[in-house]
């Protein structure tokens, strides 16, 4: 499936609800929404600690990671498509949260308070609920809290059941594709329109179109050298440009890349190969 341009982005979609998110006079409403809360001030720290592969961890790039005026920490994540894992997910980016914010030898009160937010376009539950709020409590007396302070909020763009207030409910049929009512909706509408006439979200959104293109490039190539590093020895250059469906001159590439770079891994690799073309 092609790229979408940036004109045909709704909010649901990852770079446009990032974007969109950006703005604290957009993303304060919907989180005190969601919430039932007042926030005073939001800002938009960067996560300096989360590992990353280079560690042999899964990395992770978060839509929105934002904390108020008092501490707390906010993750709001759109996620349009029922991978089957969201509860294992949502657990992993608490952990990479806490990383972020206590180095060794640190105090684990330290920790602060946090709400991972996932606001799915579909029913995660299939209660029909628009929102799931999950909490750590006591199996043997659920009135005992366990006292970590995490809170996992689910939001479900398609619930027809909950205790939300309207706006609340016109936003997320907003998110799930529908018209934008009531004036959170419209608030957030706004937020996409003004993403959409922006020069400036132009230009990142082609970067990150480009960016992503030259990945999937780099992927398709580490794959092609993992396989020519097997045979390399034992096939000649054409039997291996027929087997895996390649040109001549890319198996020819490869193979000096590799040993001219004896030590670099299969995607170092992929990479010379992808600036080199």
């Amino acid at each position: 499936m092609s790229q979408k341009t940036l004109q045909q982005l709704e909010l649901k979609d990852d770079f446009m609800f990032g974007a969109v998110m950006r703005d604290p006079k957009r993303c304060k409403p919907l989180l005190e929404h969601i919430l039932g809360v007042q926030i005073r001030e939001i800002r938009y720290p960067e996560l300096q600690k989360i590992i990353d592969n280079t560690m042999d961890a899964k990395s992770v790039r978060l839509d929105v990671y934002i904390e108020d005026s008092d501490n707390t920490i906010y993750n709001i994540e759109m996620q349009t498509t029922n991978k089957k894992n969201l509860p294992k997910r949502m657990r992993y980016y608490q952990g990479m949260i806490d990383l972020n914010i206590i180095s060794k030898g640190d105090e684990y009160n330290q920790l602060k308070k946090s709400f991972i937010i996932f606001i799915c376009d579909y029913d995660q539950y299939k209660e029909g609920r628009y929102i799931y709020t999950f909490e750590n409590v006591c199996l043997e007396n659920a009135s005992i809290r366990f006292g970590d302070e995490t809170v996992k909020v689910v939001l479900n763009t398609k619930g027809t059941i909950g205790d939300i207030d309207e706006e609340l409910r016109n936003a997320l049929h907003y998110i799930g594709g529908e018209k934008p009512r009531g004036k959170l909706a419209n608030l957030l509408d706004a937020g996409v329109k003004e993403v959409k006439n922006s020069e400036e979200w132009r230009r990142e959104y082609m970067t990150l179109f480009m960016r992503d293109r030259e990945n999937v490039k780099i992927g398709d190539y580490r794959r092609l050298v993992q396989q020519i590093r097997r045979k390399v020895d034992i096939m000649t250059y054409e039997e291996m440009a027929d087997i895996y469906d390649t040109s001549i001159s890319d198996v020819e590439n490869i193979v000096m890349a590799i040993k001219n770079n004896p030590d670099a891994s299969d995607e170092d690799i992929a990479s010379i190969i992808v600036e080199e073309s």
